[in-house]
């Protein structure tokens, strides 16, 4: 069994992953629905302000932590090949490193500046508003997964 310093690294990654798959369930499951049930404008001016809102300290401490920390326990897992655990940690990590870390930086991400760039009011914002809600869904369910399959593999780790 995984013990020491190992075990606790191996718990906070549990919970940073975990908190960050709970937060995407939010939004997949019924922010972006209500939003998506607004008119054009008024979705649009509300998912600007939540996308300026998130990058406070407090969700982006739990979001670039988790890979911070997802990041060091598969670089510890590397160095150490612990007897027990090695695949499940070096699975949760490539989960959310890659699942959730990377598909927010190169699919949410790039459609949140496109989005930040419309004037809530102008015909080009209701029009890509549509395209920017299922979009911008879809991977977030794929974060969602992603970040909810490395906690389990974390969790795994530790049985």
């Amino acid at each position: 069994m995984i013990a020491g310093p190992y075990f606790v690294l191996t718990v906070l990654g549990v919970l940073g992953t975990g908190l960050v798959a709970g937060v995407f369930c939010a939004f997949s499951t019924f922010v972006m629905r209500g939003l998506a049930a607004l008119p054009p404008a008024q979705g649009v001016a509300a998912m600007n302000a939540i996308n300026v809102a998130a990058l406070r300290p407090a969700f982006m401490l739990v979001f670039v932590g988790s890979a911070v920390l997802c990041a060091v326990l598969a670089v510890v897992t590397f160095v150490l090949l612990p007897d027990d655990g090695t695949v499940e940690l070096l699975v949760g990590s490539a989960l959310y490193l890659v699942g959730s870390f990377g598909v927010t930086m190169v699919a949410n991400v790039p459609r949140n500046e496109a989005l930040l760039k419309l004037d809530a009011g102008t015909p080009e914002a209701a029009a890509y508003w549509p395209t920017y809600v299922r979009e911008w869904t879809m991977w977030n369910h794929v974060r969602m997964v992603a970040s909810g399959a490395a906690a389990v593999a974390y969790v795994l780790a530790l049985t």
